[in-house]
């Protein structure tokens, strides 16, 4: 028994750190010029399939790895909360509120009808629509602990993040670029061209990286505009959960399910509150956001670690496919929508 609590230990320690470097490094090379359009995230979590290659005391470590993936994850999101600033998304407007909550339930709704009209698996169709029409990567992995599937799939859930997550990042890269590319011909103002980024990108990140080209105004609008759709991540999470309970028969339950409420979204939504209200100063809130996104890199390194990637993209083909069709819709629809009200 002591030795098994001392290898625990070991297994615990040796995955921390191997995560903790993952998670420092996507942090360094996501702040490089061009990598930053990938992001510290995605860029974490690569390392972390690198990682497979290298040889690991993988029993020992697996169960710290599924504790960092889980429990590490659910504190960067509450963390995430402080980047929210809950004054400037008010003084932002209702349009611009009202903008992300038609995006997001848009978006979420057509990549799911079109991922299941192309025969992708509801939890995959989910989570590539999460992605896709709220936040990318964090969204994801919002998203998916609201989806209970069990033990025996637990693995291949797991999968389905990782494939969700390389879609919005693959996705989004290439929409930033485009967005660039085409926006000497769409003749926008620079707010409304913040509104069209921070409206259509996947990721945070891209939503600066296209905003900036744009100016100072572009970019201040860009990153409303997407934090807006961030600040749906929360009940988002808890509506798909509830929605999925409902709609997925459950062969070996009895009785009424349990309804499963995102409580860390709860923290997310505080964190939120205290960075708004609470002075804790500019430099404070920034050392925070940083932590949360090294606690979301550790996650995202952890399920790089832990999953059979080689087998991901035998199936991530269809889902890419509405992926990208609903992200060519979203784009053209924010045109028409920031010409037309900003």
């Amino acid at each position: 028994m002591r030795n098994y609590a001392i290898v625990r230990t070991n297994g615990f320690f040796v995955a921390f750190i191997l995560t903790f470097v993952c998670a420092l490094l996507g942090t360094f090379l996501g702040g490089l010029p061009y990598l930053s359009l990938i992001g510290a995230l995605v860029i974490s979590l690569i390392l972390g399939m690198i990682f497979q290659v290298f040889p690991t005391p993988v029993d020992e470590t697996k169960e710290g790895i599924g504790f960092i993936s889980n429990k590490f994850l659910r504190l960067g999101i509450i963390m995430l909360g402080f980047k929210l600033n809950l004054v400037d998304l008010a003084s932002a407007g209702v349009k611009t509120i009202g903008l992300a909550m038609v995006v997001v339930a848009g978006t979420v709704s057509l990549t799911y009808f079109l991922g299941r009209k192309l025969g992708v698996e509801k939890e995959l169709a989910i989570l590539a629509a999460g992605g896709t029409g709220i936040c990318g990567a964090a969204a994801v992995m919002g998203i998916s602990p609201q989806i209970k599937v069990s033990e025996d799939r637990r693995e291949h859930q797991r999968e389905n993040e990782v494939l969700a997550v390389a879609i919005v990042a693959i996705l989004g890269t290439v929409f930033t670029l485009i967005e660039i590319g085409i926006k000497p011909l769409l003749h926008l103002t620079p707010t409304q061209f913040g509104v069209v980024t921070g409206a259509s990108l996947h990721e945070i990140a891209h939503a600066v990286a296209a905003g900036s080209s744009g100016g100072p105004v572009s970019l201040d609008t860009a990153i409303i505009t997407k934090l807006s759709r961030v600040l749906m991540l929360a009940p988002a999470a808890l509506i798909i959960g509830a929605w999925y309970q409902r709609t997925t028969v459950k062969s070996n339950s009895k009785g009424k399910q349990k309804l499963p409420i995102p409580w860390f979204m709860g923290g997310f939504i505080l964190a939120s509150i205290l960075g708004t209200f609470l002075p804790l100063g500019t430099a404070v809130l920034a050392v925070l956001v940083k932590i949360a996104y090294l606690f979301l890199g550790m996650a995202m390194a952890a399920l790089g670690m832990s999953v059979n990637f080689k087998v991901i993209f035998k199936r991530g083909k269809n889902a890419f496919l509405a992926a990208s069709i609903a992200s060519i819709i979203l784009l053209s629809f924010t045109i028409l929508v920031s010409k037309a009200f900003f």
